[in-house]
């Protein structure tokens, strides 16, 4: 009974191999080919790095897009609209190349340059489009044009046609470098911290910045009608007049939604960095958050001076640690008015020495103009306004300094205060003065 079943095996085994395929070799792609054997050296690429448009090749080098360039030239031709040397070493704005150049940026970098790059080949001598718009490699539509004998790309114009020409592509030499709509919106958003900075929450008051008063939803004008502007508005001087009372504490009337403002707040702190001890003694350590929200709930403006980190860290470990410490410190930091770098700058500017008023009864704060800035405090526990507006939402306004200040022992004393109060500890060493962020430093 053995050699039947044995017959049976070795016929499967038979059948099973004849039924694979014969395997055959298989050839490498065409693209593989053209990847093993890299970029031809008659190649518009090689012809852009060895042409006298040094500045774009060092760009494109540093943007790490050569690759991506080999990729396109290797499924078709391609055209470059290349700015020459001057337009992007000294025309350019600084500012606007050192963002360019930031690792962070990369990709901004990347889509400004592959912006220049067409998929397509475009001889001048064809015929140039009247006015049309072409996809780039950046995937955003270049306008290209014609008003009599120039050739326009954008806005700037064709100053050298068919600089270049190799079989895979041809490069155009133009007047200025094309910045597309994304790359200069990441540019405004970058410059004015509109990325780290508070959105406002839903329903937050907006402050008009001419009168700095709240805005009201205007109703529709007839044609013809006299103006809705109050003449006493339009000649209002702005700053030093004083938002309508609010509605004291325990009315029940909340107009705005002040835990979500200062929550915004916090996060704003937190996001612009350096200011993380004063959120987590605001949120974890004291309940001064909860606070400070239901007074702007009730109608309230508060102006913080927040210090940085490193004035936190010079704080002892006995200074926080007496009953209602933290509490009084940041109390004294804590103004009942709304307050920008621009309005407490001219007052000091106006009246030499202002005093505000602070939510630690009945001390004061003491500021003055020192150094093109507003100087808070007397003496070794004086701060700089160092952080200009942080934070601004027309009910919270959030100033940084650069150190924690204390109220003097003499107002103490009258006060009637049974602690003493410490002074600021000193800073030791030789360290370099730090330069002023204020926007009047240079005044």
């Amino acid at each position: 009974m053995g050699a039947p079943i044995f017959g049976a095996v070795l016929l499967c085994l038979v059948l099973a191999a004849a039924a694979v395929p014969e395997q055959q070799p298989t050839l490498p792609s065409s693209s593989a080919a053209n990847s093993s054997t890299g970029v031809n050296s008659n190649s518009v690429l090689v012809a852009l790095l060895d042409s006298h448009y040094t500045e774009l090749a060092e760009l494109v080098e540093k943007a790490l897009l050569l690759q991506s360039l080999e990729d396109a030239v290797g499924r078709g031709n391609v055209t470059i609209f290349a700015p020459r040397n001057e337009a992007l070493e000294r025309d350019l704005d600084p500012e606007f190349r050192a963002f360019l150049l930031e690792p962070r940026n990369l990709r901004s970098l990347q889509r400004l340059l592959l912006f220049h790059v067409l998929p397509s080949r475009l001889h001048s001598h064809s015929a140039w489009p009247a006015s049309t718009a072409r996809m780039t490699l950046s995937g955003e539509h270049l306008q290209l044009s014609a008003d009599g004998q120039k050739m326009l790309v954008g806005t700037a114009e064709v100053t050298r046609p068919d600089a270049v020409v190799r079989p895979d592509g041809v490069i155009h030499g133009i007047e200025r470098l094309l910045v597309p709509r994304s790359v200069q919106e990441d540019f405004n958003r970058r410059r004015s911290l509109a990325a780290i900075s508070a959105v406002l929450p839903t329903g937050a008051p907006e402050v008009d910045p001419r009168t700095h008063r709240l805005k009201k939803p205007a109703p529709p004008v007839p044609l013809g009608a006299p103006p809705v502007l109050p003449v006493w508005d339009a000649m209002a001087p702005g700053p030093s007049i004083a938002p309508a009372p609010a509605p004291g504490p325990g009315s029940g009337k909340h107009h705005f939604d002040g835990h979500s403002q200062v929550k915004d707040f916090i996060q704003t702190l937190v996001l612009y960095g350096g200011y993380n001890e004063l959120a987590d003694i605001l949120v974890n350590l004291t309940s001064l958050a909860t606070e400070m929200g239901r007074l702007v709930s009730e109608g309230y403006v508060l102006t913080v001076l927040a210090p940085n980190d490193e004035a936190m860290a010079r704080l002892t470990t006995d200074q926080l640690s007496e009953p209602g410490s933290p509490e009084n410190i940041l109390y004294y930091h804590m103004v009942p008015e709304y307050q920008t770098e621009e309005s407490m700058y001219n007052a000091v500017r106006r009246f030499g020495t202002v005093r505000y008023d602070t939510l630690r009864l009945p001390q004061k704060v003491t500021a003055r103009e020192a150094d093109g800035s507003v100087k808070f405090g007397h003496g070794e526990g004086s701060a700089y306004l160092f952080d200009p507006d942080i934070y601004t939402d027309g009910r919270i306004s959030v100033q940084g300094i650069d150190a924690v200040l204390f109220p003097p022992v003499e107002d103490t004393a009258k006060s009637g205060g049974a602690s003493p109060v410490r002074k600021a500890p000193a800073v030791t060493g030789t360290a370099k003065p730090k330069l002023r962020r204020g926007q009047y430093s240079n005044l």
